[in-house]
């Protein structure tokens, strides 16, 4: 007869004691889930026993004995034998820890494949029975399957328990009514520190929820990546406020930031005076070029006095922004985001007028186009189909045309530099944006258990052969297969809003060559919990 038992790694360092576990029925099998160790009272054991069983559901009896070679308890083997005559078994178990041929100590692990069902499932329902840890005051003292972890799980408990007072807290505050208004709620929208308020007070839903999820462990790990995240946002926050507040590195930087400005207004003067002349020796329509450079030089005028305004509230603007710092790092990463768009907003005047122009002209040659070729576009069908146009219309079309043809060139030339201008500020801006979104959703706590904790995120189970002699037991090692590098960060991922572009580079080059205004790309992703 063939024998089989599942015995727990962590159990094979245990000291002395009895064995608690369970068989399987019809399988020849046992599966040990804790050592209970010496010295203890047999009525206290058949007690607790009794207690775990009413808890669990779980059928548990103690299967036999473990011995841990040592010095001074010589006889304990022999004593844990006795021991059968007060646990009445069928079959009474004695394992002990040898020496192997290597100098190791031989792991008994024997395993046959439909027993590993009832095994995990075994486990699975004795929950109660590994509340008991070795720092508990009580008469017994064990080691089970979750020894291991058992302590990094009551630390993660009490944090748990006591930051769901302060997330709901901080949740009511960011979801006040007044945000709830339609001005407040659209500039809210647009700036990127109010979105990423709003990211971190979903954080902060997510830890005080206490609704049931279909997987809690992936729960708390997710919750787990949430803390870990934020305390890591903090801490980089800290560091760039103590860099920011020594050596008065904020004033140095209110008075760079004012002739910077000066300088970049100064550029744009002289590239749109290159622009109204001769660009590159191309012959430009003198009057379009003449209206379109001096509408643009008037808002440089105007935002040069606007900058000049500004300056003597800039340090302290500066000074109260670098304090965003203390709730993160992404606070200040959106901060500057939304002041580099506000320093950069006649760049962006100028791009849009640009494209709006651009944009017209194309979709009116278009649209011209069609009506030489006897054909119109359907709006109710949305495809092209034929019409019989008069000679009155084909005339205005044609002029018309020519018109649009011959002014395509000027304006095409100033869309082009005002959106290579636009394009410089959305890199930019895009860079922040994936910084931010790397903090938020990077899952630091799974990729912490993977490297050094492997076996918290298992793919699967391997057997390797410790032992296969004639004669003798065969020795199997079950090992797990952790989780790849990839699996885990698109499984533990947090969702959030990615900056990554929503469309592909062939329909970004469209909207491009159509003149479509392009936006920093953030959009909410489809990722759900």
């Amino acid at each position: 007869m063939v024998l089989k038992i599942f015995f727990p790694q962590c159990c094979n360092r245990a000291d002395s004691g009895l064995l608690v576990g369970r068989w399987i029925p019809g399988h020849d099998s046992a599966v040990v889930l804790a050592v209970i160790h010496y010295p203890f009272i047999p009525g206290q054991v058949k007690q607790y026993i009794q207690q775990v069983q009413a808890q669990s559901g779980v059928e548990l009896s103690v299967l036999g004995s473990w011995s841990l070679p040592k010095e001074g308890q010589e006889g304990m083997e022999s004593f844990l034998r006795d021991l059968s005559t007060i646990f009445p078994q069928e079959r009474w178990l004695q394992i002990k820890r040898k020496l192997g041929k290597t100098g190791g100590y031989k792991r008994v692990v024997m395993f046959v494949s439909s027993s590993s069902v009832q095994m995990f499932q075994t486990v699975a329902g004795s929950q109660a029975l590994f509340f008991l840890d070795r720092y508990d005051d009580g008469p017994l003292k064990s080691t089970h399957w979750q020894s291991d972890g058992r302590e990094a799980s009551i630390i993660v408990e009490l944090l748990k328990q006591a930051s769901v007072p302060f997330c709901m807290l901080i949740s009511w505050l960011a979801c006040i009514t007044i945000f709830s208004l339609y001005p407040l709620r659209f500039l809210s929208s647009k700036l990127s520190t109010c979105v990423q308020l709003s990211y971190r007070t979903q954080h902060m839903r997510t830890l005080s929820s206490a609704k049931p999820a279909p997987s809690c462990l992936c729960l708390i790990r997710r919750k787990a990546n949430i803390v870990v995240s934020f305390l890591i946002d903090v801490a980089l926050g800290m560091l760039l406020i103590w860099w920011l507040y020594r050596d008065n590195h904020i004033s140095t930087l209110a008075n760079a930031l004012v002739p910077a400005a000066d300088h970049v207004a100064k550029e744009l003067e002289e590239l749109l005076q290159w622009l109204m002349g001769a660009p590159a020796g191309l012959k430009m329509n003198r009057a379009l070029d003449q209206v379109l450079g001096r509408f643009f030089l008037y808002h440089i005028h105007l935002w040069i006095s606007y900058i000049h305004l500004m300056s003597p509230f800039i340090e302290g603007i500066l000074w109260y922004g670098g304090l965003s710092a203390c709730l993160g790092l992404t606070f200040a990463l959106s901060l500057l985001s939304d002041m580099v768009a506000l320093l950069t907003f006649h760049i962006y005047c100028f791009y849009v007028y640009g494209a709006r122009l651009y944009c017209l002209k194309i979709y009116g040659l278009s649209s011209l186009w069609r009506l030489f070729r006897g054909k119109k576009w359907n709006v109710l069908r949305q495809r092209v189909d034929s019409c019989s146009y008069d000679l009155d219309q084909l005339f205005i079309g044609t002029l018309l045309f020519t018109v649009l043809l011959f002014l395509l060139p000027t304006t095409a030339l100033y869309y082009l530099v005002f959106t290579l201008l636009r394009l410089v500020v959305v890199l930019f801006q895009g860079v922040l944006h994936l910084s931010v979104d790397f903090i938020n959703s990077f899952p630091l706590f799974a990729v912490g258990l993977r490297v050094f904790r492997s076996y918290r995120l298992a793919e699967g189970v391997k057997f390797r052969v410790l032992c296969e002699e004639p004669g003798t037991a065969l020795h199997l090692m079950m090992e797990i297969n952790p989780l790849k590098g990839s699996t885990v960060v698109q499984t533990y991922r947090t969702p959030t809003y990615s900056c990554y572009p929503k469309d592909s580079w062939g329909a970004l080059v469209k909207k491009l060559f159509v003149g479509e205004l392009i936006y920093p790309w953030r959009h909410k992703t489809t990722k759900t919990d």
